[in-house]
């Protein structure tokens, strides 16, 4: 294919792939497209061996990382261990509660402590944060930096151009593609609602060509809902210069999830990929469970805002669950497209088959235009 994403990147397929998992990240940029990896709660040390690992698999192929910066958040302060001190009574009760009627039994307190003051010490949600897991990746030969919360500092966008490496921006409406133009960002990611993780409530359709509209003649990547080459088809029809996706990927052999979670997205429809703010704080589409639901039932207090409530799902919650593979609440962050996962396969298998998808769309759209 010949675009503008793809002479950027010196890629042969404008699929820009997002993922927690190393593996996913070096068999798509080995696959044509790009990998992006996911660098939120990853400690100083974790990014530099995964991306010395990335370098030394990739085979000189380009690929990313992709940060959280929000514009708004919940300070942590000195980030000392204080279970008492970061989460509200109610919230903590509710939790542990809710986990101690379902039989899921408690952590060991060593392993409880031990694995809250990890997870405080790690979380990347602070534009210092950010800007320390930059530093690090910027001595490792990465071609694009895409921030996930909000536009990213000019400062960053400078440095980032000052070393040859491209900078995106995630946009779940018009006005916020706009201000990522305005910081200098070489293009905008437009996130539908469809979209797993951190996303907003326009729909994909809609969005996307607002969003190319708003801030031409900038590329655009449409995502959310996209795990198909039709779907790759209809972002190309609407203006975009390409795809980014990452629920597609944990269907893979190549994927970060347990098998049980695995099979928990195999049996899963569409509907059931929530949006809520339950495990991050903020709008998150992730897969429905017993923890998600019990926040909507009457009597449940009030999310946390971010990045406290991730805190209280990671530490207090999702460590007892998947110790114990209880079924029922286990979850992940997966979008709509969560509904065509049926079967286990590899990254390069669903980067073949979305571009046989798309060749097809293109010969049955020019059948009906001739």
């Amino acid at each position: 294919m010949t675009n503008r994403l793809c002479e950027m990147f010196g890629i042969s397929a404008p699929i820009l792939a997002f993922s927690h998992c190393r593996d996913v990240v070096v068999e798509v940029s080995k696959a044509g497209g790009l990998g992006v990896l996911g660098m939120a709660r990853m400690s100083p040390e974790q990014v530099h061996e995964e991306l010395n690992w990335i370098d030394a698999h990739i085979g000189g192929k380009p690929y990313g990382i992709d940060i959280l910066n929000p514009t708004r958040y919940e300070d942590l302060g000195d980030r000392k261990f204080d279970p008492v001190r970061l989460f509200p009574p109610a919230q903590l009760d509710f939790v542990k509660s809710l986990l101690d009627n379902a039989g899921i039994p408690p952590l060991p307190v060593a392993d409880a402590d031990a694995i809250m003051k990890a997870m405080v010490n790690q979380f990347t949600f602070t534009p210092e944060e950010s800007a320390k897991m930059v530093d690090i990746a910027l001595q490792h030969p990465i071609k694009l930096i895409v921030n996930a919360l909000g536009s990213p500092s000019p400062e960053l966008v400078a440095r980032a151009h000052a070393q040859g490496v491209k900078v995106a921006a995630m946009a779940g409406a018009p006005k916020h593609a706009l201000k990522h133009k305005q910081v200098g960002c070489d293009f905008v990611i437009a996130v539908g609602t469809e979209a797993g993780g951190h996303t907003g409530s326009t729909t994909s359709m809609v969005l996307w060509p607002r969003v190319v509209d708003a801030v031409a003649p900038l590329p655009v990547l449409g995502a959310g809902g996209v795990g198909r080459g039709r779907q790759i088809a209809a972002a190309l029809a609407l203006g975009c210069e390409g795809v980014w996706c990452g629920s597609v990927w944990l269907k893979t052999v190549e994927s970060e999830v347990t098998p049980e979670i695995k099979q928990k997205l195999f049996e899963a429809g569409s509907e059931d990929a929530v949006l809520t703010r339950t495990v991050t704080g903020k709008p998150c589409r992730t897969l429905r469970s017993a923890f998600t639901d019990a926040w909507d039932l009457p009597g449940a207090p009030p999310t946390l805002p971010a990045p406290l409530q991730a805190l209280l799902w990671w530490g207090q919650g999702r460590t007892r669950v998947e110790r114990v593979r209880a079924k029922d609440f286990l979850t992940y962050p997966v979008g709509q497209i969560v509904g065509d996962m049926h079967a286990e396969t590899s990254v390069r298998e669903v980067v073949h088959e979305m571009l046989l998808e798309l060749l097809e769309s293109k010969e049955r759209l020019d059948s009906l235009l001739d």
